[in-house]
């Protein structure tokens, strides 16, 4: 599996959102990003984490950043999480885990004491040009959101 590292160009994606919408990396040109890997709507873990990206989502829009949460679940699920948990972001669906793969987020892991292929949680900050700032891999749902924002001051 790929790591990619502070300083490479983040791969470019075009998925769409929980409306059915395509959203792209170009699109998203000249902005800070913050993209985080989940494996499934709905779970206590990516719950836990969606919740937290929430509660802080004015301190990331304070900062110019906008948080994208990716996962291999399709919009209707997306959708449906959102309205249940009153998430104030896009989340994107990755069906086929292609960007998953090219972010190295979707490969072996161990779940279990067994290892599995399987969405591995992860998070990058993309910066303004384009380029990796921040990646995070393996990460622990809870209080992950907090460190992501405590690593953009």
């Amino acid at each position: 599996m790929a790591r990619l590292e502070p300083g490479t160009r983040a791969p470019a994606f075009s998925l769409p959102n929980q409306d059915g919408a395509t959203v792209s990396l170009t699109e998203l040109a000249g902005e800070r990003v913050v993209l985080y890997f989940y494996p499934a709507d709905d779970t206590p873990g990516c719950t836990t984490e969606a919740c937290q990206f929430n509660d802080l989502l004015a301190r990331f829009r304070g900062l110019s950043v906008r948080v994208l949460g990716v996962s291999p679940d399709g919009p209707a699920s997306h959708r449906a999480f959102r309205e249940r948990y009153g998430l104030d972001f896009d989340l994107l669906s990755d069906e086929g885990r292609t960007v998953m793969g090219k972010y190295g987020a979707y490969g072996e892991k161990t779940l279990y004491g067994k290892k599995v292929l399987g969405v591995i949680r992860s998070t990058f900050v993309i910066g303004p040009d384009g380029r990796i700032e921040h990646a995070f891999y393996g990460v622990r749902a809870n209080g992950h959101a907090a460190r992501v924002l405590a690593a953009l001051r």
